[in-house]
């Protein structure tokens, strides 16, 4: 069975396996699977391709990436095991309240940052976009973007070090 060169019999055989043994559950496996088929029907290609089996797994590779980039950035929940915890382990309202209020504190932080730099940290660290996306999205040079990021992340540190001596 084909489609659009790719033999899907093989994309949903061997391919889908060897992603399941990388991400090690089968359904991430599909998840960069569709990711992957999705990528190659929107790319435009001059001429067909003369192995499109090949370039899927390329670009397969690609989004296997770009899913283990994005896990990366998040954190889990460390286990709370204090006194006030439910059964779940849940976070006490000690433990919420702090980090409410260090979000707040990050938020005013954010708020005395020239609007473009805030905008372009925003797009870098909370949406997760590359510094080629945001320069384009904004219309500013990618030298720019480096430098609204490390404005921000400077301007952070030095409020953090006011803050948490």
């Amino acid at each position: 069975m084909n489609w659009e060169g790719i033999d899907l019999r093989w994309a949903y055989g061997d391919l889908l396996l060897s992603l399941s043994r990388q991400t090690r559950c089968v359904q991430r496996a599909y998840d960069v699977l569709h990711d992957a088929l999705l990528r190659f029907a929107l790319a435009r290609h001059a001429q067909p391709l003369e192995q499109p089996n090949a370039y899927l797994r390329r670009v397969a590779h690609s989004v296997l990436i770009d899913h283990f980039r994005r896990d990366a950035r998040f954190q889990p929940l460390p286990e709370f095991h204090e006194e006030g915890a439910d059964d779940y382990g849940a976070p006490s309202a000690e433990h919420l309240l702090d980090i409410q209020q260090r979000l707040v504190a990050l938020q005013r932080i954010l708020d005395c940052l020239p609007p473009r730099c805030r905008e372009v940290f925003w797009l870098a660290r909370i949406e997760g976009c590359s510094q080629r996306e945001i320069a384009e999205q904004l219309n500013i040079s990618q030298n720019m973007v480096e430098r609204h990021i490390a404005r921000a992340l400077l301007d952070l540190r030095a409020a953090r070090e006011l803050l948490y001596p």
